[in-house]
């Protein structure tokens, strides 16, 4: 054992670390992370989204305090999608027929998603005609 580094867990399955090794293992769970949610459909196509939001801001000479909101807002967005995908992976694996729990449960995390996706639609539309409007 590296020094610095601390055993939490004495299973053979899997040990924890503490200390300046976990930054590392901590970046690489959210490299993992980010890879599990690339393989959703809906996060390409928010990211597609980002992209084209970016190009539109571009076009119409946003400020540098639009892109970074307009940032801050699609890292959020990414965020709660992270967590829809994983709240339907912990329900697909509890309940494999259908059940309400399931349902509602799935539901709410899109609902949220929703909400998310609806700020930022907001935001772009906001700057988009402030800057349309302002010329």
């Amino acid at each position: 054992m590296q020094a610095g580094a601390v055993i939490v867990s004495e299973s053979p399955y899997f040990k924890k670390t503490t200390g300046f090794r976990h930054l590392f293992a901590a970046a690489s769970y959210s490299v993992k992370g980010a890879e599990r949610l690339l393989r959703e459909s809906a996060a390409r196509h928010e990211i597609i989204a980002y992209l084209g939001a970016v190009a539109l801001f571009s076009v119409l000479g946003a400020a540098l305090l639009d892109y970074l909101v307009l940032t801050a807002l699609f890292l959020l967005l990414l965020a709660v999608e992270a967590l829809n995908t994983a709240i339907e992976e912990i329900i697909d694996h509890l309940s494999r027929d259908y059940s309400v729990f399931a349902r509602n449960a799935k539901d709410l995390g899109s609902f949220a998603v929703s909400c998310i996706l609806a700020i930022n639609a907001l935001f772009i539309a906001y700057v988009a005609i402030d800057l349309l409007t302002s010329t």
